[in-house]
């Protein structure tokens, strides 16, 4: 099979690509997910995630196309197991070809300069004059003295630059690599390559590429410049010629003082001319071609394989500067969700904190259903936002922070937590809460990886118990893995009795919790400690209404 077969095979390419095809340029952050448009992860889980400040953590990209990948792969990560798998195989060959590593480092470095000229020419708006200032952009456009001309240049240079650079790189072993490459190579044989390399005719309000022109048709070329040969050429020998009249075919009338009066009255026309040819330029070809240029697919696709292979470059990085072990978790292909890591470490607080605890994770078909307990404070959510960032990761193609780890893609993502400040109109607390586990219950799969901040809250107990029973056995049958954090542990008794779930508790000892997460059920809350920890006992409470019986008038204070 050759290298092009091969290569096609593999579905890497994610439309629509991030080059926006609008009068706007797409932000590092237009892909997060939206209340009516997301994918695997919807907004609130991404917002109870962190998902911003992980992205934040691992960002080590160079290029702002590269930065919109990354942060594409997080905030609506595939679940394509090919593509995980050939992107790791990638990563792979990196680490073990530093030399690769250093060429492909070098070409990124050598382009990022310029990536931002390409973003001016197709989404620059152009104001006239003589000047090119930096771009304005109050109103969110990027707005330019001039005509376009300067923008033009540099960039259709990057683009230009980008194709010859491409064709320098070493050879490389991976056919995720092969293809990103090879597409930038492409785009050096498409039309739009070929009108921002030059020269461009414009005949009848078309564009011509040197080799579309008629050979021997007479056509200036477009020169990106408010200086033009031929018009200057036409006006100097108008004016020429007047001024020839005057001086000599006149000079029996006496009348040579009008040619200097015409010379002297042609000077300020000379910059009208200038700006009224170099208007038409901007409106009759720099606007047309920018538009066409930006809904270039081509160029789209060029650009999209730049930022992919910068987003590579970044795990790389973030691995070398993690200071601390780290995985390609194995990407199976299942019938069920699976994550299994071995001394996995929260990607946000292991950095900060060098003696963070890690802990295994364990969800297979065996531990569908897992149930935590444990006193507040003891790190419950952080071992759930664990869970989930580190699928996440792994759900990105990328590293994590772990020895070992395998995972099955989870095709939705669910984390709920109360949201107290986001009560619809006429519905209380438990019917908010339970309108959000309906929807996550009738949208998760098999394939599905749920986190539950508590259940039925805003209940009363007995109520509290029926409803988490049925709604936990529900997922359980599902077949999704769900996990859930709780302080009942009655529930968790009853669901034990049954044979159903698995069940981790935080472990505490006499100096507090270890923050591991050990087998079992925890029945304490150990709510005197918390509250003690805060200056808000029993005791606070009687102690502050005691000094205010002493002395009243602090009551005021």
């Amino acid at each position: 099979m050759n290298d092009a077969t091969e290569s096609n095979s593999i579905p890497i390419w994610r439309e629509p690509f991030i080059l926006s095809t609008g009068k706007q340029p797409a932000g590092i952050r237009g892909t997060q997910p939206t209340e009516s448009d997301y994918g695997a992860l919807n907004s609130r889980t991404f917002n109870a995630i962190e998902a911003d400040a992980l992205f934040d953590e691992i960002n080590r990209a160079q290029a702002q196309i590269g930065q919109s990948v990354l942060y594409r792969s997080l905030a609506r990560p595939t679940h394509d197991t090919q593509l995980l798998q050939k992107k790791q195989e990638a990563l792979r060959e990196l680490a073990s070809n530093p030399e690769l590593f250093a060429a492909l480092d070098a070409f990124i470095k050598r382009l990022v300069s310029g990536e931002e000229s390409l973003y001016y020419l197709l989404y620059g708006e152009f104001a006239g004059g003589f000047t090119t200032d930096n771009p304005k952009s109050k109103t969110g456009k990027l707005e330019f003295g001039g005509y376009g001309y300067h923008q033009f240049i540099e960039g259709t240079e990057f683009a230009v630059n980008l194709v010859e650079e491409a064709s320098l790189l070493p050879p490389v072993q991976s056919t995720y690599l092969k293809e990103l490459i090879q597409a930038i190579r492409d785009f050096g044989d498409s039309r739009t390559y070929a009108l921002m390399y030059g020269p461009i005719y414009v005949i009848d309000g078309k564009f011509k590429t040197k080799e579309e022109k008629p050979r021997h048709l007479p056509i200036p070329r477009f020169r990106p410049s408010v200086f033009k040969w031929l018009p200057t050429l036409i006006f100097l020998s108008i004016v020429s010629g007047l001024l020839y009249f005057f001086q000599n075919m006149l000079v029996e009338l006496g009348a040579t003082y009008i040619g200097y009066g015409i010379l002297i009255l042609t000077v300020p026309i000379i910059p009208i001319i200038m700006q009224t040819v170099s208007s038409s330029d901007r409106n009759e070809v720099i606007y047309p071609l920018q538009k066409l240029f930006r809904q270039s697919p081509d160029l789209a696709k060029a650009l999209e394989a730049f930022g992919m292979i910068d987003e590579l470059l970044s795990w790389r990085r973030y691995a070398q500067s993690a200071g601390e072990e780290m995985a390609l978790p194995e990407i199976v292909t299942a019938g069920q969700h699976v994550l299994t890591v071995t001394k996995a470490k929260n990607p946000l607080l292991a950095r900060a904190q060098p003696d963070y605890v890690p802990n295994d994770i364990k969800l297979d078909a065996a531990n569908r259903l897992l149930i935590i307990t444990g006193p507040n404070s003891g790190g419950k959510t952080a071992y759930c936002k664990t869970i989930v960032q580190i699928q996440l990761l792994g759900q990105m193609g990328g590293y994590i922070p772990a020895v070992a780890a395998r995972l099955a893609p989870a095709d939705h993502i669910f984390y709920q937590v109360p949201e107290p400040g986001r009560l619809e109109e006429g519905m209380g607390r438990f019917a908010h809460e339970l309108k959000q586990t309906r929807e996550i219950f009738f949208n998760s799969t098999s394939l599905s990886l749920v986190v539950l901040d508590e259940l039925a809250e805003g209940t009363t107990f007995e109520e509290k118990m029926t409803l988490s029973e049925y709604v936990l056995k529900g997922f359980h049958k599902l077949g999704a893995t769900t996990i859930l954090v709780t302080h009942n542990h009655e529930l968790c008794e009853r669901l034990q009795n049954e044979g159903i779930g698995s069940y981790l508790q935080v472990e505490f000892l006499p100096a507090g919790p270890t923050h591991r997460l050990i087998s079992g059920i925890s029945r304490e809350s150990h709510a005197d400690r918390v509250a003690s920890a805060i200056g808000f006992s029993k005791e606070d409470v009687e102690k502050h209404l005691a000094a205010l019986q002493e002395n009243p008038d602090n009551s005021h204070k």
